[in-house]
């Protein structure tokens, strides 16, 4: 995992060519988004964690990348909402946690959010969710094996009467989950 460096105070801030400071942080930020691609708010974070720049002129990068095109926040919350989803089946609490920590307006995730659950539904990503597990550990045979699997189906952020629905259609003996 990547370090973490201190955060910088105004004070520390070193910018003697502000031209030099202006090309260094496009090209440090071009770098970056050839890595991977990220959210305006990720790269403005990564951009501020150096002491040749400051705000200003991260804030003049970004601006224009985004005239380039090389960033937009709505287009990349869709994408990287629906790549999760192709890689493994996610429910809308956890994918919308991922999407904050992507540090993305709060449309933009929920936009994101109902793109990719109207191409896979939720329903259908918790019973691919609830096959795997089974595949890999078996039917449940006692109520702790049941609560194993609400668990892991919760932690994985599905809504849980959709676990629960999806739990009952199980046909184990096991079945017999609580209504609360």
């Amino acid at each position: 995992m990547r370090r973490r460096s201190k955060d910088i105070i105004e004070e520390e801030r070193k910018i003697t060519d502000r031209e030099t400071a202006n090309l260094r942080t496009l090209r440090r930020a071009v770098k970056l988004l050839a890595a991977k691609p990220r959210s305006v708010g990720e790269l403005r974070e990564r951009l501020l964690e150096k002491k040749w720049t400051d705000a200003e002129i991260v804030d003049d990068v970004i601006a224009r990348l985004t005239g380039y095109g090389y960033l937009n926040d709505a287009q990349f919350a869709k994408d990287f909402a629906a790549l999760k989803l192709r890689e493994k089946p996610f429910g809308k609490r956890r994918l919308r946690h991922t999407l904050e920590n992507k540090k993305l307006s709060r449309t933009d995730i929920d936009n994101a959010l109902e793109a990719a659950y109207q191409i896979r539904p939720e329903a259908d990503l918790v019973k691919t969710a609830l096959e795997r597990k089974i595949r890999r550990s078996g039917l449940p045979k006692n109520r702790d094996e049941m609560k194993k699997i609400f668990d892991y189906l919760a932690r994985l952020g599905f809504d849980y009467e959709l676990i629960r629905a999806s739990l009952r259609e199980i046909d184990s003996p096991a079945s017999d989950f609580p209504e609360d």
